[in-house]
Formats: structure tokens, sequence, C-alpha cells
């Protein structure tokens, strides 16, 4: 079967590999649609972070080169022995964590926290950038027929967004700023007004990710023409009671911080390339609270719920869709050089 394969910093490689088997306990999933992630960029780009390149994971036993995609969607076509309450023919999407469920934070119910922790597309285990994938059946989850494979495929993203906003101290009515627009920022804005935010900012420079931010209802302010911090504070009357910073840059960082009322929450949801600086006084003279989160845990069916009433649409958010072949020239490198792109679905054809 074909799929894309990580071998390095800058290479990615399409490639025929052996199909996976649906071994006892997993179900072998024909995908559908993958999205490119922004961790899959990171790798891309400055890799590896997550990828094990020179000792093998500890959890799934493989190193580079390793298949990509981990946003994705599909259809069952063969369970394993041992399989319950999954048959082929069943419209799924995976979640696609990596646990050990025997240390003392995945006994606690932390398993997205486990120190072990990977992800099927970065840290082995097959990906969603192939024509096939085996998983445990446990990673699974169905979607209804009114989900389609396309919004199946934001299933993962929109986790992470949810996440970040139920981890944060946001109550109904609060005002909240989302400080970058791409793919994961417009998803905390649909996660916010799903979770009754009653004004929600966007903090974004791209006239293109400004416009996808004002049709999901946010109030955007464009840091080239605003002093970010002053502006919200106005606006705000005081400052945001919770500020998401969604960009992985250092100086956005101290700007979403000092954008946030006495005793309010930074959330930071980025991946992080570089150290980046913050001046602890302007979180204790404030009260303030500093919170990040990584992934997601026991959130899949709520945003599946949220999916079905409307929310994380794959209509207002896939920019385009493209075939395995052309991932990247027409996937990686285009979110890196076209602003215009917020998710690109890819299909292994």
């Amino acid at each position: 079967m074909k799929a894309l394969r990580w071998h390095g910093l800058k290479d990615l490689r399409v490639e025929h590999i052996e199909e996976p088997a649906a071994l006892p306990g997993k179900v072998k999933i024909k995908v559908e649609w993958c999205g490119i992630c922004g961790s899959d960029l990171h790798e891309y780009t400055a890799g590896p972070i997550f990828i094990p390149q020179a000792d093998t994971h500890p959890l799934t036993g493989e190193k580079a080169p390793i298949v990509m995609g981990h946003e994705f969607s599909g259809q069952i076509v063969e369970v394993g022995e041992g399989v319950a309450n999954l048959k082929a023919g069943d419209r799924v999407v995976v979640e696609p964590v990596f646990a050990c469920g025997e240390c003392e934070v995945c006994k606690q119910g932390y398993y997205n926290l486990c120190p072990k922790m990977g992800f099927l597309g970065l840290a082995g285990g097959g990906g969603g950038f192939s024509e096939y994938v085996a998983v445990e059946q446990h990673m699974v989850h169905k979607i209804p027929d009114n989900v389609s494979y396309e919004q199946g495929a934001l299933v993962e993203p929109s986790a992470v967004a949810l996440h970040a906003v139920r981890q944060s101290k946001l109550k109904a009515g609060d005002k909240a700023v989302v400080f970058g627009a791409g793919p994961i920022g417009l998803l905390v804005i649909e996660a916010l007004k799903a979770s009754g935010a009653a004004e929600i900012y966007a903090v974004e420079l791209s006239p293109e990710r400004k416009q996808k931010a004002e049709e999901l209802g946010a109030i955007v302010i464009d840091p080239a023409q605003y002093d970010v911090v002053s502006e919200i504070h106005n606006r705000t009357n005081g400052g945001a009671d919770v500020t998401y910073e969604v960009t992985g840059v250092g100086p956005v960082l101290s700007q979403a911080l000092n954008s946030t009322k006495v005793g309010g929450e930074l959330m930071i949801v980025s991946i992080w390339e570089k150290e980046a600086a913050i001046m602890p006084n302007n979180i204790v003279m404030m009260e303030r609270t500093v919170k990040g989160i990584i992934g997601y845990r026991n959130v899949f069916p709520a945003v599946i719920s949220l999916m079905e009433r409307g929310f994380f649409s794959a209509e207002k958010l896939v920019t385009k869709r493209i075939s395995l072949d052309d991932a990247v020239e027409q996937g990686f490198e285009a979110l890196l050089k076209e602003k215009n792109q917020v998710k690109i679905l890819v299909k292994a054809e």
C-alpha cells in the first residue's frame, strides 16, 4: 500500500509498504481522509520532536522511518479475534494516543500525560497518511451517518480545542481571546462558542485567517493596527477572563498573558520549537494563572456529539483536498507558504 513516511528533517517520502493486519484485539481501517496537523508540520520543519529517531518508542517499539498522520477517518474492513462492538462496515475515527496504562498517571485517568505517551502517526503504529491502518479496538470511535468522513477527519484536532477550553476556567458568559487563527485556533473559537463564551476575540495578522475567524463569530483584532494588550483591556473592561495562545511565537505568549484580567488565566495550547520568555511578575502581581494542555482525554464522544449539532464544520474549515502523492508539495509546503490555507485533507488513492 502507499504511505507517507517521515525519514528526517524535510524528508517525507511516499513509499509502498506492507498492509497492516487485523491482529487479535485490532481492527483494520480503510482510511478515507487524513488532515495535516500543526504537529506534523513541526516534525517536517524542525523534527524530530515526537518522532523517535535514535531509539525506538517504548510503547510501539518503532523508530523512523514512520508513517505519519493522526487526524483521520475511515471504514472498518476487517476485525481481529476478540474484537467486540465493532464490525466491518462501521464508519469510525481513531483516538491516536498510546499510553502504558500502568503508571500512576494512567491509573488516575490522565492517559494523555503518561510519561511514555505517544501518538499514532508520530510514534509509530501506522498512520493516516496511508491506505490502511490497524489499531487497537479501544482507540476506535464510531461516527454517525450524518457526520461525513471529512468531518470525521476533524474530530482529533477539535478534541484538542475542546480539551483546551474544558481544562480552562472559562464559564458561560465569560470573555475569551484566541491568539492565532490557524486550524487549532479556529477550532478553539468553535469550542468557546459551544461552551457559552459571551465574547470571543481573535488576534490574527493573516487577512484570510481573520476572515475565517469572523465567519466563525469571533471579533478580530489585527496586531498590525492595534496595541493588542491595551485594545483587549479596553474592549473587555479590564482584560479577558481566559486567553488561549495558539501560535508558538514568543512575543505573542507575553501578549496573551498580559491581556488577561486580574486573576485571569492563560492557556498554552501550542507546541513550541524553542524557549520563550515571560516576566514572572506579570503573573505574580496580578495573581494570574498559566496552564498548558497536551492532546486530550475522554473528549472524543463530546466532539462527535457537537458535530452532529453543527459545530466544527468541515465546510468552513477545510480549504484543500489532495491525494497522497501530492501531500508534500501541495500539502506540507502549501501550509508553510500559503496563509489562506486552514485545513488540508489528504486521501490515499
